[in-house]
């Protein structure tokens, strides 16, 4: 009996036009009416994934910035686990003297130091995700998202990180230039209380080792005394190893790295084929023949 269904957001349940389509939306609530409670568990923040959500009237639960924070349906914050400031110091250093671009995901907001750069990382992500946009469409969806996110600009991070009670939950790093990125994440990888995985090929996410999809997911299945052998989780790249690997029944998109594929009970269709409605559906129907 599947209890609980956990979906990635970009590149799983997003579209290339980074929207929740009607069919998984319909799946979604399906899957509510039948008893089976629904979470997101995205490397996104809260204010950049809820509203998606929201655009379909659907209101889960959020496993945000790949497990660093878990909130529940009514918006209330149940897990926060920030890097130290050890980590976090280590991680800036180690990007500033490469000259790769990175942004902060704070307690108090996402904080960026280039809008230009941002637009054009954003849309080299799409692209990366979606390989049938054009880098032109990409960037235009890019530049409507931010208006839509709550992204705040500095000119640098050294006056940022002296804010009075500022946490940073995930430092996301991204280049186009691919091998740019292996030798910080090989120096981060050294570190015992550093996880870093990654939502497409030109970007890695750090996070404090606790903080990780498959272990919020665990937690979070607990308090609703659910096990993981009651629980379908859907995902398409690295930062969903964890919950893929940890879930019974763990689900790779069409669209997924082999990684993934490679640790997945079953495979679906693309993040453009609704491959996590049919995913849902296939869940309903393995309730339904029990």
């Amino acid at each position: 009996m599947i209890k609980i269904i956990a979906s990635d957001m970009d590149g799983t349940l997003l579209n290339d036009k980074m929207q929740v389509s009607d069919f998984n939306a319909h799946a979604i609530r399906e899957a509510q009416a039948a008893g089976i409670e629904f979470v997101v568990a995205t490397g996104r923040g809260l204010t950049e994934a809820k509203p998606l959500l929201q655009a379909q009237q659907l209101e889960p639960a959020f496993i945000t910035l790949n497990g660093a924070q878990v909130y529940d349906e009514d918006d209330q914050l149940v897990v926060d686990i920030p890097l130290t400031i050890d980590s976090r110091d280590f991680v800036i250093k180690t990007l500033n003297e490469r000259g790769i671009y990175f942004e902060l995901v704070t307690n108090q907001g996402i904080y960026s130091d280039s809008k230009v750069k941002r637009i054009q990382n954003v849309a080299d992500l799409l692209v990366n995700l979606n390989p049938d946009t054009t880098y032109k469409i990409a960037v235009a969806l890019a530049a409507a998202r931010l208006e839509l996110m709550n992204i705040n600009y500095v000119d640098n991070y050294a006056e940022l990180l002296q804010t009075p009670g500022l946490e940073v939950l995930k430092i996301i790093a991204f280049s186009s230039d691919h091998a740019a990125l292996v030798e910080p994440k090989t120096l981060f990888n050294q570190q015992a209380n550093l996880i870093v995985t990654s939502s497409s090929a030109n970007n890695i996410e750090v996070n404090h080792i606790n903080a990780q999809k498959g272990q919020a997911l665990e937690a979070f299945a607990q308090q609703r005394h659910v096990s993981m052998n009651e629980v379908m989780a859907i995902g398409d790249n690295l930062n969903d190893e964890s919950m893929i690997r940890d879930a019974k029944y763990g689900v790779a998109m069409a669209n997924a790295v082999p990684q993934i594929k490679a640790l997945a009970w079953e495979e679906t269709k693309t993040n453009i084929e609704d491959g996590v409605g049919l995913a849902i559906k296939r869940a309903i129907e393995l309730n339904q023949a029990e």
